[in-house]
Parts: C-alpha cells; sequence; structure tokens
C-alpha cells in the first residue's frame, strides 16, 4: 500500500481542477446540440422523461462522488508513478479509461443488449473527462 501513502503529497488545486474539468465536460458532452439527443434516442428516453425522473440527490451525489474519487486516485497513481509532465499523466489516465471504463460500459451495456450508440457515447464522455483530468494533474504536479 506503499502507493497509497503518495495522497499526502498530492495537489489539491490540481484535484479540483481535474474535477471540475470532469463536471464540465459532461455537461457539455450530454448537451442535446452535442450527444445529448443521440444518446436519449439510444436509451429510449425523452428529455421531458428524464427532467421527470425523481432521481435528486439519488443521482448527483454518487456521479460528483465518482468525479471527485477519479480525480483524487489519479493524482495519488500519477505520484506513485512519478508521471509528473500533462503528457505522461494524460495519457496514463487515457489507458485507465479505455481499459477500465470503456471496457466496463462495454462488458455492462452488452450484456443489458443496450444500443452500442450508449456505449460508444458514454465510453467517449468517461476517456475524454479521465484524459483531460489526467493531463491537468500532469501539468501540475
Amino acid at each position: 500500500m506503499e502507493w497509497l501513502s503518495h495522497i499526502l503529497h498530492i495537489n489539491w488545486l490540481a484535484v479540483l481542477l481535474a474535477f471540475v474539468s470532469s463536471l464540465v465536460i459532461g455537461f457539455l458532452w450530454y448537451m442535446p446540440a452535442v450527444f445529448g439527443r443521440k444518446w436519449m434516442e439510444a436509451i429510449a428516453r425523452t428529455e421531458k422523461e428524464l427532467k421527470a425522473l425523481d432521481g435528486g440527490a439519488a443521482v448527483w451525489v454518487p456521479m460528483v462522488a465518482a468525479a471527485a474519487l477519479s480525480s483524487i486516485l489519479l493524482a495519488v497513481l500519477s505520484g506513485a508513478l512519478g508521471l509528473d509532465t500533462p503528457l505522461a499523466a494524460g495519457f496514463f489516465a487515457f489507458v485507465a479509461a479505455v481499459v477500465f471504463r470503456a471496457g466496463g460500459h462495454l462488458i455492462h451495456n452488452g450484456f443489458a443488449g443496450r444500443a452500442a450508440a450508449v456505449t460508444l457515447i458514454d465510453s467517449g464522455h468517461d476517456v475524454l473527462a479521465l484524459t483531460v483530468a489526467g493531463a491537468i494533474i500532469g501539468a501540475l504536479p
């Protein structure tokens, strides 16, 4: 667990900026004019239906927590691995996102029989958001 000791040395400003970038990318990515309309078609829901869902904190709190924890873990792992440039940390985050996030979407959406568009849109978002977060963390080691 030596890698976890790097949490004492991470740049919390970099973590905060990486976290905020993930939220901004998600907000922009899922706008109807970008991929939101196509994503809604792929999940067979309308914007009106999604707005009517009573998810509230049950949706937002885990999503925000996951984005925050992803940024913290990226900072810890980047420090432990000596990834102290935007390119190095961004590439590491890209590989991790493709393997773990996109791979997870492929597995779960495949078994659930969801449209390929859902997997592509969600995976694209995750890969971009994590790569940018990694680049930010690498820029501010």
